[in-house]
């Protein structure tokens, strides 16, 4: 156990980030709906404007919540290739969860942010970050879209996460702040005495005091 919760989590990782304290042209981007809650704690203190990236999972088709890769607002598509092949996932299976998730980003950034787009992210120093990571593909997918949208230098900020996805995290960042890299890892919820789910509507509340207040 290392963290109470995910306000404690935020609350840690700020002295691991000091350095991006009211920096010109930087922006904490919270992985929904988790991370939105540790990036409005890092956001608070560290004084800097927040907004929300989605990027979405995609579940193996007899077992949902195991990632066998992820996409993004664009469609593009990191696929766990070795997994899906163990699993003989199908083509057309990936091809229509792809189009689904698509659509469903398309609708939690109208719920969001009023808009079915992502936040402008060109030229800035972009703080990408989640309240931890297990497979590490939602992560891997809001890296490489954040870069893609023309960020200057991308940082993925972690509190937790297994030391086997940490080297693909720096492969698609300049920087991994990360908390902590436990050997044994189950799954992130593990690492929190609470680890309650965030609704949308807390999502929500999260953007618009951020908004109204730094």
């Amino acid at each position: 156990m290392f963290f109470e919760d995910r306000k404690d989590a935020g609350e840690r990782m700020v002295a691991m980030l000091e350095e991006y304290r009211q920096a010109a042209d930087t922006l904490v981007l919270g992985l929904p709906r988790g991370g939105v809650a540790v990036a409005f704690e890092v956001a608070a203190r560290l004084k800097l404007p927040m907004d929300v990236w989605v990027t979405r999972k995609i579940g193996a088709p007899f077992n949902p919540e195991l990632a066998i890769g992820s996409v993004d607002s664009d469609g593009n598509l990191l696929l766990d290739e070795d997994t899906a092949r163990l699993y003989e996932v199908s083509d057309r299976y990936i091809r229509e969860e792809v189009e689904a998730q698509k659509e469903e980003i398309k609708r939690r950034y109208k719920e969001y942010r009023g808009v079915e787009s992502a936040p402008d992210v060109s030229g800035k120093t972009v703080l990408v970050v989640d309240d931890g990571v297990a497979t590490g593909y939602t992560m891997m997918a809001a890296l490489q879209s954040v870069r893609a949208g023309g960020a200057a230098t991308v940082v993925c900020v972690i509190p937790v996460a297994p030391p086997r996805v940490m080297r693909k995290l720096d492969q698609l960042s300049d920087r991994v702040v990360c908390f902590s890299t436990p050997s044994y890892f189950g799954a992130v919820g593990e690492f929190y005495r609470n680890f309650d789910q965030v609704s949308d509507k807390g999502v929500i509340e999260y953007i618009k005091q951020a908004r109204e207040s730094f």
